[in-house]
């Protein structure tokens, strides 16, 4: 029963861990923050070196906060760190006025990618992308948009408003 309780213990470190390195772009500091996950249920699973967060899902650390209705993430079973975490259902990222809607998302922590698919959108105030995959890479801060055949990739973008003084207004 002990040794359970610990295995246990280890696992929600491991995603701790895990998960400060999968949200770690904006904020340099982000690491040192503490991290709060919620959600109705979770489930580990040593033998597979998963941990599954199901319902009402939410993470946040920093200025990151992850909504889905279900998150899993995977670690190595060598060197103990996160390979990757995966949101399925409702996702959305937000990060200051930046959020990411999606079906489903795929964090990759060898690669520093992050894959939005399942319909994703990515909005700043007014302005929208869409596509039918967008990649966002957290180490250049890169990002690809790519479309399904046929169709092309939607960009609205809103030009910024003059001010009488000759600035410009968000």
């Amino acid at each position: 029963m002990i040794v359970r309780r610990i295995l246990i213990i280890a696992g929600i470190c491991l995603i701790i861990t895990g998960l400060s390195q999968a949200v770690k772009a904006a904020d340099p500091g982000r690491n040192d923050q503490p991290i709060q996950i919620k959600s109705n249920e979770l489930t580990t699973d040593t033998n597979n070196r998963t941990a599954t967060f199901i319902g009402k899902v939410s993470a946040k650390q920093g200025d990151v906060t992850i909504y889905c209705d279900r998150m899993v993430i995977y670690y190595s079973d060598k060197e103990k760190e996160v390979e990757k975490v995966e949101a399925f259902g409702n996702v959305r990222i937000i990060q200051l006025d930046r959020t990411g809607l999606s079906g489903h998302a795929l964090y990759e922590n060898k690669a520093g990618r992050i894959t939005l698919d399942d319909n994703p959108m990515v909005y700043r105030g007014e302005d929208i992308v869409k596509g039918k995959i967008i990649y966002y890479f957290l180490d250049t801060q890169n990002s690809q948009v790519v479309s399904e055949p046929g169709k092309p990739v939607m960009v609205l973008v809103h030009p910024k408003k003059k001010e009488k003084d000759g600035g410009t207004k968000p």
